[in-house]
């Protein structure tokens, strides 16, 4: 059995969170949001939810988060929709992780539904910063 590293031993939800919007970022995620459910959902702490601009973009934020998080020796106990790439979901217990294609999203409208959760800022709470816009 692999061992977690030792920095990511001890890494919360809130890490977990930071980690997964960092990843996205790099990987050209569009409007990331990241919910803080604590207190309000029994099976986790953390939605990061973002979109894709297509399809295939949709699949690559998802692969590049898991293998990013695997290398790491932290692994998603569930992983829906990855072949349509429409919607796919990663569960990494504290942190969950939703990838929406644009209209997908609109439909589903997660941060309705969770209306009264949290929304941390990125770079205030999750110390992520956004990549600055070429020109």
């Amino acid at each position: 059995m692999r061992q977690l590293r030792k920095e990511y031993q001890e890494c919360g939800g809130q890490e977990l969170a930071a980690i997964c919007a960092r990843i996205a970022l790099d990987t050209k995620a569009e409007e990331l949001t990241v919910l803080d459910v604590r207190g309000q959902s029994s099976f986790t702490d953390y939605f990061v939810i973002m979109s894709g601009r297509s399809t295939r973009h949709v699949q690559a934020l998802a692969e590049t988060i898991e293998a990013e998080l695997n290398s790491k020796r932290v692994s998603s106990q569930h992983a829906e929709g990855l072949q349509e790439g429409l919607w796919v979901l990663l569960d990494f217990g504290d942190a969950v992780v939703h990838i929406f294609y644009k209209e997908q999203r609109a439909f589903y409208d997660l941060e309705g539904l969770w209306h009264d959760a949290p929304r941390l800022d990125l770079k205030e709470d999750l110390g992520v910063a956004e990549p600055e816009e070429e020109e």
